[in-house]
């Protein structure tokens, strides 16, 4: 049975806005998977350390077969792929960043994965292309999306034409 999942995508080296287009490419690649759609790219200041460039971001919407541990070692394969070295240091530079946002509306608090994203609520650059790709959604465990924009300003996240 096929499930919607909304992926988080996020760059900030080597041509970012590249990264997230082959990485949207290489999404509906994904075996059982096809990408229904994809936002606009964003452009965002670093959370986190401040001393590293801004990020390119954008989210994806994609229709799957694959269960959810299947589908983040595929996420883990396409980073690693994009030259991404997992390190010890939380928010820091990377070359392509994929995080499950939301899995249908599967509730999932595992060591290696959380679904929702645990910290999505909070994040105007994931909040605002998820609502470009589905504005009426309901959040498992958060509520409404229009309401999670409301407390959750813009400020700082600017669009960008392509993709």
């Amino acid at each position: 049975m096929s499930v919607i999942v909304y992926i988080a995508l996020g760059s900030n080296l080597d041509e970012p806005a590249n990264h997230i287009q082959r990485a949207c490419q290489e999404l509906g690649a994904l075996p059982q998977t096809r990408c229904l759609q994809y936002s606009r790219l964003y452009q965002s200041a670093p959370h986190g350390p401040t001393d590293q460039p801004d990020y390119i971001n954008a989210v994806a919407e994609l229709e799957t077969r694959l269960p959810p541990n299947e589908l983040i070692s595929m996420l883990q394969a396409l980073e690693k792929e994009h030259g991404r070295v997992r390190t010890a240091e939380q928010w820091g530079p990377r070359p392509l960043d994929l995080d499950i946002l939301l899995y249908g509306d599967q509730q999932i608090d595992a060591p290696d994965l959380q679904i929702p994203h645990p910290y999505m609520a909070e994040r105007a650059f994931v909040l605002y292309p998820l609502a470009e790709l589905v504005a009426d959604l309901n959040i498992p465990g958060y509520g409404l999306l229009s309401d999670l924009l409301q407390s959750c300003p813009a400020d700082g996240l600017e669009p960008l034409n392509g993709l």
